[in-house]
């Protein structure tokens, strides 16, 4: 049977040009878009919805009772455009040279494209092995919203044994990523005149003073090897409601990236008991590290495979970025996950973001590679 040639830089633009800005324009006519064409090519497919129109996708093709596929991830919602104006337009995917620009370009609409148009390349050889399964998400961008439903919904996912994440690598293998704990802090206070202030309590000094002790928060963690240490950032602080009143509210962010060995639920412990009764602390995003050994067998072999493409050595390296995989890789019990995609992640949420069209056919290889060599063992 001859294969299906999907161009994968035509797929990249096609997605761009779906305008699927979270949380403004819904993803589902972006998402059946992939799913018809992977149908189309005798992929299984199935939506799930976590709310109207946040549709995720669910395809599979092959599978075999002695080894679970390998699994390909990514998501299809992008961030804002920003304050800033674009010299190119936004979505209308203009290549220039060897840049295609637009939003999602990057971050991460070429790599569902490459992956997607891998597969469908070589499906009637997936057909017969252990085949692939693809997670097309929504949500990713706001804290893995999409993920987390298709992980919480018993045997959903199903199984997979190794999972490439498509986000933005230039093609360079990434063994893992933090954590990220993004809490929302309050504190209270009684309103008064602000000519009285002894009549009131101060909301905002109770913050101001908690945010000082948080530039002193030591983790007491030892840093991870390859990671770094765990940080702490706050983000914003709001409180008041004009200057001559006593604030009687006042809330901030908390920003923390966690490393391996690290538990949010500990951390948040801490966090309660380290700033008192006067900060209420609540969970906004919540995920966990990232880690795949690099003497992970298969993972030398993803190194081996994408080592001649680099011109240095290939070296453990993580995202500074959270993805997916801290929820798909729990979900499949912690196989090893390699984050590995065409963007750049430098261009992530960029005015005038692009992606090299040189490396999305790159990442058809690597992808095309990956699943035949997993299908083939």
């Amino acid at each position: 049977m001859p294969k299906t040639k999907i161009d994968a830089v035509e797929l990249t633009r096609q997605l761009i040009r779906f305008q699927t800005v979270n949380p403004i324009n819904p993803e589902e006519d972006c998402v059946k878009f992939v799913g018809n064409l992977l149908a189309e090519h005798g992929f299984k497919i199935s939506y799930h919805d976590y709310a109207p129109g946040r549709t995720n996708l669910i395809a599979r093709i092959g599978g075999t009772e002695r080894l679970p596929p390998i699994c390909f991830t990514g998501h299809l919602d992008t961030v804002p455009l920003g304050h800033v104006a674009w010299s190119m337009p936004p979505f209308d995917a203009e290549i220039s040279g060897d840049k295609l620009y637009g939003r999602g370009s990057s971050d991460m609409k070429s790599g569902v494209a490459a992956f997607v148009a891998a597969v469908i390349e070589i499906a009637s050889e997936l057909e017969t092995g252990p085949g692939v399964v693809l997670l097309i998400t929504a949500g990713e961008e706001t804290g893995c919203e999409g993920a987390a439903y298709l992980a919480s919904q018993k045997d959903l996912v199903g199984k997979a044994a190794a999972v490439v994440v498509a986000e933005p690598t230039s093609n360079y293998p990434y063994v893992g990523h933090k954590g990220a704990l993004w809490l929302h802090a309050n504190t209270e206070g009684v309103t008064a005149h602000g000519s009285m202030p002894e009549l009131g309590v101060n909301a905002i000094y109770k913050a101001s003073r908690a945010i000082t002790k948080l530039e002193e928060f030591d983790f007491n963690v030892a840093r991870h090897p390859v990671m770094g240490p765990a940080t702490l950032n706050v983000g914003t602080v709001h409180g008041g409601i004009n200057v001559n009143s006593v604030p009687n509210h006042a809330e901030f962010s908390i920003d923390i990236r966690t490393i391996p060995g690290q538990k949010n639920e500990t951390i948040m412990d801490q966090l309660d008991s380290y700033l008192g009764p006067e900060v209420t602390l609540s969970r906004v995003v919540d995920l966990e590290p990232v880690w795949t050994s690099p003497d992970d067998p298969w993972m030398k072999s993803v190194f081996e495979l994408v080592a001649p493409m680099h011109e240095a050595t290939i070296a453990p390296k993580t995202a500074a970025y959270f993805t997916d995989a801290s929820i798909f890789t729990r979900a499949f019990d912690f196989a090893p996950t390699v984050i590995l995609g065409p963007g750049e992640a430098a261009m992530a949420h960029q005015t005038d973001e692009f992606c090299y069209v040189s490396r999305i056919e790159q990442a058809v290889e690597i992808y095309r590679a990956l699943a035949e060599n997993w299908n083939n063992q």
